[in-house]
């Protein structure tokens, strides 16, 4: 009698779920997101109040998700991976574990997110850009009677002696992109000779990114190298920091969403991604205060946020194999730091 009441109340159950494989089954998406959590959280919030489906979002950095992926080949624990780096995600698609979507949200997407979607064969859609610059504190600048920086070269200029800012490039992201499309865009061998330069004007090394722009904002140093975003960041908040997009272009990171080879909730994962890619997803960038340049072109933008300069030869793989990041930052600490 009682296995037959238990028998029975477990089929209620599958018929409300709507079956193991039924309708509720497909209403759920697992996301592992890289973002930071609060951010992650309020995309969960927002797209379960736009679309009536339900996520589960999981804070994982990017060696953690290709480590799993990895690990579970056919098998994945979840469906979407959001905010995957360029390279992060060409080392798992290589691998054939994301799978190709192409999102009716691309038409509203702006050029260059489009080219990095169709670039990946639709296996990663970017969500923003981030662009390195540099910032500077205008107070400063003008009792020190400086003249404003507007390009990379005007770093080099030692009437900035002792008053630069910027980031480990081997613990840094924005530092690392930095020196990289320095490289490129004035080629290795002027490139070297210009970080060179620019060392002598460097006061300090930070371990991260936004230290030496959050410096500036509070008077610290007059300058400093940084993503946009996170100078932005600093006027927002009332510092009296300018942002430059420097003249000559510069690198970025361009972080996007993929849909997980075999997962279980290939549709809601589909959904997660049209939803982070309409203008309702992207708007929860600002509402957390983050000032990257959105994908699609009509996210809300804050004012004060600069258009990125992009350098049209910047390639962001160029050198993302460990061995080639690892011959630059061993030239960095031997020929520029050393001297």
């Amino acid at each position: 009698m009682l296995r037959t009441v238990a028998l029975a109340a477990f089929a209620a159950l599958l018929l409300i779920a709507g079956g193991p494989s039924g309708r509720a089954a497909e209403q759920m998406v697992v996301v592992n997101c890289s973002f930071e959590l609060e951010w992650c959280e309020a995309l969960r919030v927002k797209f379960e109040a736009k679309t009536g489906l339900k996520a589960a979002v999981n804070r994982k950095s990017a060696g953690e998700t290709i480590a799993q992926l990895q690990a579970e080949g056919d098998n994945p624990r979840f469906d979407v991976w959001h905010s995957a780096g360029v390279d992060s995600a060409k080392i798992v698609a290589d691998a054939g574990l994301l799978d190709r979507y192409e999102s009716p949200m691309l038409a509203e997407l702006h050029d260059w997110a489009r080219d990095a979607a169709r670039a990946s064969g639709y296996t990663l859609t970017p969500i923003n850009l981030g662009a390195v610059g540099f910032g500077y504190n205008e107070a400063l600048l003008a009792k020190k009677g400086m003249p404003v920086p507007k390009c990379w070269a005007d770093l080099a200029n030692p009437v900035y002696k002792g008053e630069i800012q910027m980031a480990e490039p081997g613990s840094s992201a924005t530092a690392f992109v930095m020196v990289t499309a320095i490289l490129q865009i004035m080629g290795e061998a002027k490139g070297w000779d210009y970080l060179k330069a620019l060392h002598k004007n460097i006061n300090q090394y930070t371990r991260s990114g936004a230290a030496g722009i959050r410096a500036s904002g509070r008077g610290e140093t007059t300058l400093a190298v940084a993503f946009l975003s996170d100078s932005v960041a600093q006027a927002v908040q009332g510092f009296p920091v300018k942002t430059v997009a420097p003249c000559e272009g510069s690198g970025f990171e361009m972080p996007g969403v993929a849909v997980i080879k075999n997962a279980k909730n290939p549709e809601t994962a589909r959904k997660w991604v049209d939803f982070v890619l309409s203008v309702d997803g992207q708007n929860v960038s600002l509402d957390m205060q983050k000032y990257e340049m959105q994908s699609n072109k009509n996210a809300k933008m804050h004012p004060l946020a600069p258009s990125a300069v992009i350098s049209p030869g910047y390639d962001m793989l160029k050198f993302s194999s460990a061995e080639s990041r690892n011959q630059v930052l061993d030239k960095f600490e031997k020929d520029v730091k050393a001297r």
